[in-house]
């Protein structure tokens, strides 16, 4: 494997969970898949449809988010929502990634 492949793999792991807290954030207003994945990539969090998909999908099942379809359109759209419990997730995750963030600072101090 080389260096950047290394790099690539390391940096997905870091964002993974940042993808999850920037969906629960990003889905207090309704959205769609397609619609979160450029969202997603405007706000700094490229994401993959493949990591997406069944990312909302086990949001979903866990209970931190909500759907419907919206079939008023000529093609049916299944439409998300952070519900109470994501706002709870989210918040208690905010905490903790900007803990952290603070303590990772600390060491780039130390040097």
């Amino acid at each position: 494997m080389s260096e950047n492949e290394i790099l690539e793999t390391h940096l997905q792991e870091l964002r993974r969970g940042t993808v999850v807290l920037a969906c629960l954030r990003l889905l207090v207003e309704p959205g769609y898949g397609y619609g979160l994945l450029e969202e997603l990539g405007r706000r700094g969090f490229p994401t993959d449809a493949n990591t997406l998909y069944p990312l909302l999908r086990r949001l979903e099942k866990q209970g931190y988010l909500d759907s419907e379809w919206n079939t008023d359109e000529a093609r049916p759209r299944k439409f998300y929502r952070t519900n109470r419990a994501g706002i709870v997730l989210a918040d208690a995750l905010t905490t903790d990634f900007q803990a952290i963030a603070t303590a990772i600072a600390a060491l780039s101090e130390e040097d």
